[in-house]
């Protein structure tokens, strides 16, 4: 894309964070000459100019600073740890590990979910080990078998006779706070943390209960370990920006330089990126066929082989709509008529800090959730999880099981992943590397951010000074 130097000078006048892509139509401009028209969470704006200062390396690159945020940080925000699918009968029990942290999450009654901390009382033995699931009607210890009931209280010590020190009563498993919104359960270790919808705030509670993820599964999830920090490795996601550089190959399908940023109090944010419309960067060199031709989808297992063409006046963005809407119905058996054109072809990405996205819309329906590994702060755990609506027929699939891919892996080698979105991941995870030993390489230390299309990765480091202090840089 091409600006002329009296316009970059005139966007240089206007006030920090005022500036916006020239010569494109905004995202909302896009999206207002639909055909099905979207609902006011997807019409709202919402950005906040934050400042220009650099963000300091070292919170990428000292071990210190991990400590700390272990100590305070995770302690003490909402975490995304597992679907309420995952735990669908009383007794299903789900651990969750944040590094040295793990926590079984159990349905004790119908609805009733606790979080007990995985350990035994006695001598300290996890109660279920990490990355299982499954039902009991008991949690025993297997060193010297001490139990408790599904509702944490103490069932049996071996040998009690030895122990009159212990009062069962009072020896019940700990618990963390719990919280469920749209399917989720969350966690929070700290007991006056405020609770879940006051740290979201009214206007992203409204966006999220709007989305109905309830009446969403898991259609497929795959983890991954990255070679990064878990801070730089959110941020990798948190932008449009690095499309046109990182991922070429969907530039004539994405308005990438045009997207939508926004700011939803402390802890939430979002962009808007559609899809359907060419990079403001290939103004002039392609068609409305090429966008169709070479449109890449997230969850386009559910297209099959299917050609587009586009119709005699018609637009890509709108083809693509009328065909989504056709295609995602039959292939998921649901109903889609009232699903506006924004929310089934554009990438709606939320962070709900510290760690979770959440990405609402119908060809990009996903959660991602990223975790420091609990022995190297250098790397972290990356898991991507596909949400698909409940077939109207009512009849909720299971929840897919993990895929775990090896660090050399591919995302492309996932079964049941869209090779074309795998490819994609590959993308930004094999940038990660370089960017976490660059930064440790680098003599500037501090990163610098643009006012308005890394918005969202200064707001997330905001909300980190905020709970684990200020680096030194």
């Amino acid at each position: 894309m091409s600006v002329k130097t009296e316009e970059v000078i005139k966007l240089k006048d206007l006030p920090k964070g005022d500036a916006r892509c020239p010569g494109a139509p905004s995202t909302q401009d896009i999206i207002a000459a639909d055909t099905v028209k979207a609902p006011g969470w997807v019409c709202s704006e919402s950005y906040q100019f934050l400042g220009d200062e650099d963000i300091p390396t070292d919170r990428y690159t000292d071990p210190a600073y991990a400590k700390r945020e272990l100590d305070t940080l995770w302690k003490k925000t909402w975490q995304f740890a597992c679907r309420e699918e995952h735990i669908a009968e009383v007794g299903d029990y789900y651990v969750y590990d944040l590094g040295h942290y793990s926590f079984i999450i159990t349905r004790v009654a119908e609805n009733e979910i606790r979080a007990y901390y995985n350990a035994c009382l006695h001598r300290g033995t996890k109660l279920r080990a990490s990355g299982t699931d499954g039902n009991a009607e008991e949690f025993k210890c297997s060193f010297h078998g001490w139990s408790w009931n599904l509702d944490g209280t103490h069932k049996s010590t071996t040998c009690d006779w030895d122990f009159p020190h212990v009062d069962s009563k009072k020896f019940s498993l700990p618990q963390a706070r719990v919280a469920r919104l749209g399917g989720f359960v969350f966690i929070n270790m700290d007991p006056v943390a405020p609770s879940l919808e006051d740290y979201l705030g009214p206007e992203a509670l409204s966006h999220i209960k709007a989305w109905k993820l309830e009446d969403r599964y898991v259609y497929l999830h795959v983890s991954k370990r990255i070679p990064a920090n878990w801070k730089l490795t959110i941020e990798a996601f948190m932008e449009a920006y690095h499309v046109i550089e990182t991922h070429p190959q969907v530039a004539p399908s994405n308005g990438d330089a045009n997207s939508q940023y926004d700011i939803y109090g402390e802890h939430v944010d979002r962009f808007i990126s559609t899809l359907g419309v060419v990079s403001p960067h290939l103004y002039g060199q392609v068609s409305e066929q090429d966008i169709l031709n070479q449109f890449t989808l997230g969850d386009s297992s559910a297209l099959g082989d299917t050609k587009f063409t586009l119709k005699d006046g018609g637009t890509a963005r709108s083809v693509m709509a009328e065909m989504f809407r056709s295609m995602f119905e039959k292939a998921t058996n649901t109903d889609l008529s009232k699903v506006s054109d924004s929310e089934l072809l554009d990438c709606f990405s939320y962070t709900v800090f510290p760690n979770t996205f959440l990405f609402p819309g119908i060809s990009l329906p996903m959660v991602y959730r990223f975790r420091p590994d609990r022995h190297d702060h250098r790397k972290c755990l990356y898991e991507v999880l596909f949400l698909r609506p409940v077939p109207v027929d009512g009849k909720r699939p299971v929840p897919a099981m993990p895929i775990h891919l090896e660090d050399h892996q591919s995302f492309t080698e996932a079964a049941g992943m869209d090779p074309g979105f795998g490819a994609i991941l590959d993308q930004d995870t094999e940038n990660l590397i370089l960017q976490q030993e660059g930064v440790e390489a680098s003599a500037k230390k501090g990163l610098t951010l643009g006012n308005y299309q890394e918005i969202r990765v200064r707001h997330f480091n905001r909300a980190l000074d905020k709970y684990v202090g200020k680096s030194s840089g």
